[in-house]
């Protein structure tokens, strides 16, 4: 299946768990309709008026996502950025998904719903069941926003992929494996160990 075809119907998929008024819902989602969900038990996301919804990450993921976080927020702070975990990204209108981790631009204000592409240093998914979203759907819409820095972590190791923006696509930037250290010179300077993060 091409990427085009496998972004379609990813972008178009709406998974069971939702009460019945979402899964009813007449399409397209509007972002407006999408905040109003409010808090739900499940992590949902907005694709070009469709909703990708996914249960909560293992404990394995959580406990990455908050380990990785906490390497980073030294070096993020002394370059002007914030560490947000699991936090609604505005990709574009009708493009919310909601990466694992960010390195951002503090907003203005600190009760939005969204941080803005625009203010993203690095945005970082933490790999799970359904890897093809984080792998090319996410990656696809993250680049099409011009996010520099693309962070992918396969827990499974774990092994860390940095990508770097390179026009319109990411690029092969630095990879890490158990043994090895991944060293970031942008958006913030710093290593990271793959075993630390698990441990």
């Amino acid at each position: 299946m091409s990427d085009d075809a496998t972004l379609e119907r990813m972008s178009a998929a709406v998974l069971d768990g939702m009460s019945t008024a979402v899964n009813e819902h007449p399409r397209p989602w509007t972002e407006e309709e999408f905040f109003a969900l409010g808090e739900t038990g499940s992590r949902v996301e907005l694709f070009d008026g469709s909703l990708l919804v996914s249960p909560a990450p293992t404990v394995r993921h959580q406990v990455l996502a908050r380990r990785l976080a906490n390497v980073l927020e030294p070096a993020a702070l002394e370059a002007g950025l914030d560490v947000y975990l699991g936090i609604n990204v505005r990709l574009a209108p009708g493009q919310v998904p909601i990466p694992d981790l960010v390195l951002a631009r503090p907003p203005a204000d600190l009760n939005t719903l969204a941080v803005e592409a625009r203010d993203i240093a690095l945005v970082c998914e933490i790999i799970s069941t359904n890897a093809a979203t984080d792998r090319v759907l996410k990656k696809h819409y993250y680049a099409n926003a011009g996010i520099p820095w693309y962070l992918l972590v396969d827990p499974r190791g774990p092994v860390l992929d940095l990508f770097r923006l390179d026009g319109d696509k990411y690029v092969d930037e630095a990879r890490a494996t158990p043994g090895e250290r991944l060293l970031l010179t942008a958006p913030v300077v710093t290593e990271l160990d793959p075993v630390s993060l698990s441990q």
